[in-house]
């Protein structure tokens, strides 16, 4: 994978990682911060990855795809 590639990847990641995150811990952060450090951590990882492989990313790839034009053969 070419490092352009790899720049735009990390940025779609990051699209759908950050507001992912930040509405989990909006939800929940209260309720989780009783837990030590390493249980949050578990839980949020638990939940999140799936979310952002399954849902977060592919979200992302079609906003994005509906404003950038498709390569033609």
């Amino acid at each position: 994978m070419k490092t352009k590639a790899k720049l735009i990847a990390s940025l779609k990641i990051w699209l759908a990682i950050y507001p992912s995150i930040t509405f989990f811990l909006y939800l929940f952060g209260e309720a989780l911060s009783v837990l030590p450090l390493y249980q949050r951590t578990l839980l949020l990882t638990l939940s999140l990855v799936p979310w952002i492989v399954f849902v977060g990313v592919p979200f992302v790839d079609s906003v994005i795809g509906r404003f950038l034009p498709t390569k033609q053969n």
